[in-house]
Protein backbone atom coordinates (compact mmCIF):
# COMPACT_ATOMS: atom_id res chain seq x y z
CA UNK A 1 0.00 0.00 0.00
CA UNK A 2 3.06 2.13 1.06
CA UNK A 3 4.40 2.14 -2.62
CA UNK A 4 1.53 2.26 -4.47
CA UNK A 5 0.73 5.58 -2.36
CA UNK A 6 3.65 6.76 -3.40
CA UNK A 7 3.68 5.94 -7.16
CA UNK A 8 -0.06 7.81 -7.51
CA UNK A 9 1.62 10.70 -5.69
CA UNK A 10 4.67 10.71 -7.77
CA UNK A 11 3.25 9.71 -11.72
CA UNK A 12 0.73 12.77 -10.28
CA UNK A 13 2.97 15.31 -10.07
CA UNK A 14 5.15 13.64 -13.45
CA UNK A 15 1.59 13.93 -15.10
CA UNK A 16 0.82 17.73 -13.80
CA UNK A 17 4.09 19.07 -14.86
CA UNK A 18 4.43 17.85 -18.23
CA UNK A 19 0.62 18.33 -19.25
CA UNK A 20 1.18 21.54 -21.28
CA UNK A 21 -1.54 24.37 -22.23
CA UNK A 22 1.18 26.20 -23.85
CA UNK A 23 4.08 25.45 -26.26
CA UNK A 24 7.79 27.03 -26.60
CA UNK A 25 9.11 28.44 -29.76
CA UNK A 26 11.07 24.86 -30.11
CA UNK A 27 7.26 23.05 -30.15
CA UNK A 28 7.76 21.81 -26.52
CA UNK A 29 4.72 21.37 -24.59
CA UNK A 30 4.86 24.22 -21.47
CA UNK A 31 2.53 24.59 -18.63
CA UNK A 32 2.17 28.27 -17.19
CA UNK A 33 0.23 29.23 -14.14
CA UNK A 34 1.03 32.81 -14.00
CA UNK A 35 0.64 36.00 -15.92
CA UNK A 36 2.80 37.98 -17.95
CA UNK A 37 1.76 40.72 -16.21
CA UNK A 38 2.98 38.89 -12.82
CA UNK A 39 6.24 37.45 -13.82
CA UNK A 40 6.75 41.14 -15.21
CA UNK A 41 6.38 42.13 -12.06
CA UNK A 42 8.56 39.64 -9.40
CA UNK A 43 11.04 40.18 -12.50
CA UNK A 44 11.55 43.89 -11.68
CA UNK A 45 11.07 43.75 -7.98
CA UNK A 46 13.96 41.18 -7.82
CA UNK A 47 15.66 43.55 -10.29
CA UNK A 48 15.56 46.57 -8.05
CA UNK A 49 16.76 43.96 -4.76
CA UNK A 50 19.55 43.15 -6.77
CA UNK A 51 20.70 46.85 -7.38
CA UNK A 52 20.18 47.61 -4.01
CA UNK A 53 22.38 44.43 -2.34
CA UNK A 54 24.72 44.13 -5.75
CA UNK A 55 27.49 47.21 -6.57
CA UNK A 56 27.15 48.56 -9.51
CA UNK A 57 29.74 49.39 -12.13
CA UNK A 58 30.78 53.30 -12.46
CA UNK A 59 33.09 52.03 -15.28
CA UNK A 60 31.98 54.16 -18.35
CA UNK A 61 33.83 51.71 -20.88
CA UNK A 62 32.41 48.99 -19.75
CA UNK A 63 28.87 49.86 -19.63
CA UNK A 64 29.32 51.25 -22.89
CA UNK A 65 30.21 47.79 -24.06
CA UNK A 66 27.89 45.63 -22.69
CA UNK A 67 24.84 48.19 -23.77
CA UNK A 68 26.20 48.02 -27.08
CA UNK A 69 25.83 44.44 -27.24
CA UNK A 70 22.77 44.53 -25.28
CA UNK A 71 21.23 46.92 -27.34
CA UNK A 72 21.73 44.76 -31.36
CA UNK A 73 20.23 41.52 -29.15
CA UNK A 74 17.22 43.39 -28.27
CA UNK A 75 16.27 44.71 -30.89
CA UNK A 76 15.57 40.94 -32.34
CA UNK A 77 13.40 40.07 -29.52
CA UNK A 78 10.09 39.32 -29.93
CA UNK A 79 7.57 41.86 -28.64
CA UNK A 80 5.69 39.28 -27.06
CA UNK A 81 8.63 38.70 -24.59
CA UNK A 82 8.66 41.98 -23.42
CA UNK A 83 7.00 44.94 -25.47
CA UNK A 84 9.05 47.79 -23.82
CA UNK A 85 12.41 49.18 -22.65
CA UNK A 86 14.83 47.12 -21.44
CA UNK A 87 17.24 48.14 -18.72
CA UNK A 88 20.47 46.58 -18.44
CA UNK A 89 23.03 47.00 -15.30
CA UNK A 90 26.58 45.91 -15.33
CA UNK A 91 27.43 44.65 -11.44
CA UNK A 92 30.62 44.97 -10.23
CA UNK A 93 31.74 41.35 -8.77
CA UNK A 94 34.09 38.78 -9.85
CA UNK A 95 31.04 36.41 -10.28
CA UNK A 96 30.96 34.88 -13.70
CA UNK A 97 27.44 35.11 -14.34
CA UNK A 98 25.15 37.24 -16.18
CA UNK A 99 20.73 37.39 -16.60
CA UNK A 100 17.76 38.17 -17.40
CA UNK A 101 14.14 38.30 -15.88
CA UNK A 102 10.59 39.06 -17.44
CA UNK A 103 10.27 42.24 -17.37
CA UNK A 104 12.75 43.75 -19.69
CA UNK A 105 15.93 43.23 -17.12
CA UNK A 106 19.67 42.25 -17.85
CA UNK A 107 22.33 41.91 -15.81
CA UNK A 108 25.72 41.06 -16.11
CA UNK A 109 28.62 40.76 -13.86
CA UNK A 110 31.88 42.08 -14.83
CA UNK A 111 33.25 38.59 -13.68
CA UNK A 112 31.64 37.08 -17.12
CA UNK A 113 33.88 39.30 -19.02
CA UNK A 114 36.84 37.69 -18.33
CA UNK A 115 35.39 34.52 -20.32
CA UNK A 116 33.19 35.73 -22.38
CA UNK A 117 35.90 37.96 -24.40
CA UNK A 118 34.75 38.94 -27.51
CA UNK A 119 31.66 40.72 -28.18
CA UNK A 120 30.42 37.46 -29.73
CA UNK A 121 31.17 35.59 -26.66
CA UNK A 122 29.49 38.16 -24.93
CA UNK A 123 26.60 38.21 -27.52
CA UNK A 124 26.10 34.37 -26.46
CA UNK A 125 25.60 34.71 -22.48
CA UNK A 126 22.80 37.32 -23.24
CA UNK A 127 21.59 35.72 -25.99
CA UNK A 128 20.92 32.69 -23.87
CA UNK A 129 20.11 34.76 -20.62
CA UNK A 130 16.94 36.62 -22.53
CA UNK A 131 16.01 33.22 -24.49
CA UNK A 132 14.78 32.11 -21.06
CA UNK A 133 12.57 35.18 -20.91
CA UNK A 134 11.37 34.25 -24.41
CA UNK A 135 10.60 30.97 -23.70
CA UNK A 136 8.91 31.49 -20.51
CA UNK A 137 10.95 29.57 -18.42
CA UNK A 138 10.48 31.44 -15.11
CA UNK A 139 6.56 30.95 -15.58
CA UNK A 140 7.73 26.86 -16.24
CA UNK A 141 9.93 27.03 -13.22
CA UNK A 142 7.46 28.70 -11.00
CA UNK A 143 4.70 26.56 -12.00
CA UNK A 144 6.16 23.22 -11.50
CA UNK A 145 7.69 24.02 -8.11
CA UNK A 146 3.81 25.17 -7.15
CA UNK A 147 2.85 21.27 -8.81
CA UNK A 148 5.19 19.94 -7.10
CA UNK A 149 4.46 21.38 -3.44
CA UNK A 150 0.93 21.33 -4.78
CA UNK A 151 1.21 17.19 -5.41
CA UNK A 152 2.84 17.24 -1.64
CA UNK A 153 0.40 18.58 0.33
CA UNK A 154 -2.22 16.00 -1.78
CA UNK A 155 0.14 12.82 -0.43
CA UNK A 156 1.15 14.02 2.97
CA UNK A 157 -3.24 14.21 3.33
CA UNK A 158 -3.69 10.77 1.11
CA UNK A 159 -0.85 8.92 3.50
CA UNK A 160 -2.08 10.63 6.79
CA UNK A 161 -5.75 9.43 6.19
CA UNK A 162 -4.51 6.00 5.44
CA UNK A 163 -2.70 6.02 8.66
CA UNK A 164 0.60 4.99 7.15
CA UNK A 165 3.47 5.01 9.47
CA UNK A 166 6.67 6.99 8.88
CA UNK A 167 4.56 9.51 6.89
CA UNK A 168 7.82 11.75 6.79
CA UNK A 169 10.42 9.22 5.63
CA UNK A 170 8.08 8.19 2.87
CA UNK A 171 6.90 11.95 1.82
CA UNK A 172 10.68 12.51 1.67
CA UNK A 173 11.40 9.68 -0.70
CA UNK A 174 8.82 11.42 -3.02
CA UNK A 175 10.24 14.58 -3.42
CA UNK A 176 13.49 13.13 -3.71
CA UNK A 177 12.40 11.67 -6.82
CA UNK A 178 10.77 14.95 -7.83
CA UNK A 179 13.71 16.97 -7.08
CA UNK A 180 16.43 14.50 -9.55
CA UNK A 181 13.37 12.85 -11.60
CA UNK A 182 11.63 15.57 -12.77
CA UNK A 183 12.90 19.07 -11.40
CA UNK A 184 16.21 18.66 -12.08
CA UNK A 185 15.96 17.53 -15.82
CA UNK A 186 13.21 20.30 -16.59
CA UNK A 187 15.83 23.03 -15.62
CA UNK A 188 18.20 21.22 -17.76
CA UNK A 189 15.78 20.70 -20.77
CA UNK A 190 15.51 25.12 -19.92
CA UNK A 191 18.83 25.51 -20.43
CA UNK A 192 19.38 23.10 -23.86
CA UNK A 193 16.68 24.90 -25.09
CA UNK A 194 18.36 28.47 -23.97
CA UNK A 195 21.13 27.70 -25.84
CA UNK A 196 19.94 26.98 -29.06
CA UNK A 197 17.33 29.69 -28.89
CA UNK A 198 20.11 32.20 -27.60
CA UNK A 199 22.22 30.85 -30.82
CA UNK A 200 19.73 31.99 -33.19
CA UNK A 201 18.93 35.41 -31.31
CA UNK A 202 22.82 36.55 -31.46
CA UNK A 203 23.04 35.03 -35.33
CA UNK A 204 19.84 37.33 -36.25
CA UNK A 205 21.26 40.43 -34.34
CA UNK A 206 24.79 40.18 -36.03
CA UNK A 207 27.17 38.42 -34.05
CA UNK A 208 28.83 35.46 -35.23
CA UNK A 209 27.10 31.70 -33.87
CA UNK A 210 29.78 29.88 -33.51
CA UNK A 211 30.99 32.35 -30.70
CA UNK A 212 28.81 30.14 -28.34
CA UNK A 213 30.68 27.25 -29.24
CA UNK A 214 34.18 29.23 -28.05
CA UNK A 215 32.11 30.48 -24.94
CA UNK A 216 31.39 27.12 -23.39
CA UNK A 217 35.15 25.90 -24.05
CA UNK A 218 35.79 29.16 -22.16
CA UNK A 219 33.36 28.01 -19.40
CA UNK A 220 34.55 24.77 -19.08
CA UNK A 221 38.13 25.68 -18.19
CA UNK A 222 36.45 27.93 -15.55
CA UNK A 223 34.52 24.82 -14.09
CA UNK A 224 37.06 22.33 -12.94
CA UNK A 225 34.96 19.96 -10.49
CA UNK A 226 31.45 20.69 -11.72
CA UNK A 227 29.28 18.05 -10.51
CA UNK A 228 28.15 15.36 -12.64
CA UNK A 229 25.35 16.34 -15.53
CA UNK A 230 22.01 14.12 -13.65
CA UNK A 231 23.10 15.87 -10.21
CA UNK A 232 22.73 19.30 -11.72
CA UNK A 233 20.30 21.87 -13.38
CA UNK A 234 22.17 22.61 -16.17
CA UNK A 235 24.03 20.40 -19.17
CA UNK A 236 27.21 19.58 -18.57
CA UNK A 237 29.90 21.84 -20.65
CA UNK A 238 30.51 18.72 -23.37
CA UNK A 239 26.76 18.37 -23.98
CA UNK A 240 26.58 21.85 -24.32
CA UNK A 241 29.65 22.48 -27.07
CA UNK A 242 28.31 19.47 -29.08
CA UNK A 243 24.08 20.66 -29.13
CA UNK A 244 25.79 23.55 -30.40
CA UNK A 245 28.30 22.32 -32.44
CA UNK A 246 25.15 20.70 -33.87
CA UNK A 247 22.65 23.62 -34.54
CA UNK A 248 25.81 25.81 -35.75
CA UNK A 249 24.54 25.18 -39.45
CA UNK A 250 20.84 26.55 -38.79
CA UNK A 251 22.15 29.30 -36.56
CA UNK A 252 24.71 30.49 -39.30
CA UNK A 253 21.69 30.82 -41.85
CA UNK A 254 20.65 34.18 -39.81
CA UNK A 255 23.80 35.59 -39.35
CA UNK A 256 24.99 38.44 -42.15
CA UNK A 257 28.33 39.85 -41.33
CA UNK A 258 26.71 43.15 -42.69
CA UNK A 259 24.87 43.20 -39.75
CA UNK A 260 27.85 43.33 -37.35
CA UNK A 261 27.76 45.72 -34.41
CA UNK A 262 30.85 47.07 -33.43
CA UNK A 263 31.10 47.43 -29.58
CA UNK A 264 34.74 48.22 -28.37
CA UNK A 265 35.88 45.51 -25.54
CA UNK A 266 37.34 48.08 -22.92
CA UNK A 267 40.92 47.10 -21.63
CA UNK A 268 40.34 47.26 -18.20
CA UNK A 269 37.29 45.67 -16.54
Amino acid sequence: MKHKLLSIFCLSALILIFTGCTKSSTGRNQITLFSKSELSTMGASSFEEMKKKEKISTNKKTNQYVQCVADAIIKNVPKSAHNGEWEVVVFDSEQVNAFALPGGKIGVYTGILKVATTQDQLAAIMGHEVAHVIERHSNERLSSNQLVQMGSAAGSAILTQQGVENKETWMMVGLGIAQYGVLMPYGRMHESEADIVGQDLMAKSGFEPKAAIELWRNMAKQSKGAPPEFLSTHPSNKTRINDLTKHLAKSTAFYQDKNKPSCKVPKSI
